[in-house]
């Protein structure tokens, strides 16, 4: 009678964690997900074209570990200090940024917690009073959902030839 007892507890116990994993894969809802990562990538250029550094901090990880690689052979900004630097230099040094954006691409993993991207920007800017145009940037990058929350933790920007 303890045998059946005790094959029947862990038979429970295995239904139970077999549903409990059945309803945190239903909780994510994905396509809700791909929206707010959307909403992230316009805010970027929201931040971008308004030279707004406190939205930038809404944007991004505030973490050591962050990267990003520009457009030049040598530009690698690694860590929140080195980013938020270098864009507050580059809003203090252009002015009338417009961009404009086609062709992204979002995919959440299947645990709602991470998140990559692809898109196509023009970019158009006045710097250091010379008007500048990029046209079909590609920019990618990688997010993640911590604490509710999306930022961007990765990101790689490149000029097609």
């Amino acid at each position: 009678m303890k045998k059946i007892l005790i094959i029947l507890v862990i038979a429970a116990f295995a239904v139970s964690c077999c549903n409990e994993t059945k309803k945190k894969d239903v909780a994510v809802n994905i396509d809700k997900e791909m929206e707010n990562v959307a909403l992230v990538l316009e805010n970027y250029v929201i931040a971008s074209e308004g030279q707004d550094i406190n939205l930038v901090k809404e944007i991004w990880a505030e973490e050591p570990d962050i990267a990003i690689f520009g457009t030049s052979s040598n530009e690698q900004l690694i860590g929140w200090e080195a980013i938020s630097n270098t864009m507050q230099r580059q809003f203090n040094a252009s002015q009338e940024t417009y961009i404009s954006v086609r062709d992204q691409k979002i995919n959440i993993n299947e645990t709602g917690n991470t998140a990559w991207f692809s898109e196509i920007m023009n970019y158009n800017y006045v710097y250091l009073g010379e008007a500048k145009k990029y046209e079909g940037l590609r920019f990618t990058g990688v997010l993640t959902k911590k604490n509710g929350e999306w930022r961007i933790v990765q990101s790689h920007m490149s000029i097609p030839e």
